[in-house]
């Protein structure tokens, strides 16, 4: 009896990046990619329509991050398998996509394959990490993450990730689609929540949690590179 081929949902805002992963995917006879999600909105419809058998997520995405698109597909269907995909290795964001119910974490930084045998572990229910996010979650075993990285929402850890890559507070809001002045209340809740009477502060409260700042060096298009310029400061 023929087995049926794994079948991928692949959510990730660039085009490009996208058939990348396809076709490395479909090197494999026992992996098909069913179907492709630019944004977290479309990603849950074409869950609702596809019913992957893994879904393997990017968490940066226009609009609503990833981590809020597994938590949908959660609340409709409990055994989703996600598997996220993503260039952080921050041992907070995957404590967060755990947390959250993803079925592993893989880094862009590895090997082609390891993200082949990670959708085949995550179908077959077997939790996937990738030797580099075992290895940072090894290191940082004896330190227990404070109550206020626990206590964020996804929308606040989603605007403080964004605050610490160097958005400015408009520019967040265009990227959320929310008001500058939401952003703001928000990025006032974060402060209270780590006890930050100022931005440098909060930037170390951050630093902390595994949230650094070397993304500074490769400024997103449209945000500043100057610490003083974003909205930290």
């Amino acid at each position: 009896m023929t087995t049926a081929p794994v079948s991928v949902l692949l959510v990730d805002d660039h085009a490009v990046v996208r058939e990348g992963y396809r076709r490395l995917l479909e090197l494999s006879p026992d992996v098909r990619v069913a179907g492709e999600a630019g944004d977290a909105a479309q990603a849950y419809q074409r869950f609702c329509a596809l019913q992957p058998d893994v879904v393997v997520m990017d968490l940066a995405l226009p609009g609503a991050s990833g981590i809020e698109a597994m938590r949908r597909m959660l609340a409709r269907e409990p055994d989703a398998h996600v598997l996220i995909f993503s260039v952080h290795e921050e041992t907070l964001f995957v404590r967060r996509a755990l947390d959250a119910g993803a079925r592993g974490y893989v880094t862009k930084a590895s090997a082609p394959d390891v993200l082949v045998e990670a959708v085949r572990s995550v179908a077959r229910r077997v939790c996937y990490l990738s030797a580099d996010v075992s290895q940072a979650l090894a290191l940082r075993a004896s330190f227990q993450e404070g109550p206020p990285g626990r206590q964020l929402s996804a929308r606040e850890f989603e605007v403080l990730r964004l605050l610490v890559q160097g958005y400015t507070l408009p520019s967040i809001a265009e990227r959320l689609g929310l008001s500058q002045k939401t952003v703001a209340n928000h990025q006032s809740v974060i402060r209270q929540k780590f006890g930050a009477d100022n931005g440098v502060q909060l930037a170390q409260m951050a630093n902390r949690l595994g949230l650094h700042f070397s993304e500074f060096a490769a400024a997103p298009a449209g945000s500043p590179a100057a610490f003083g310029a974003t909205g930290l400061a």
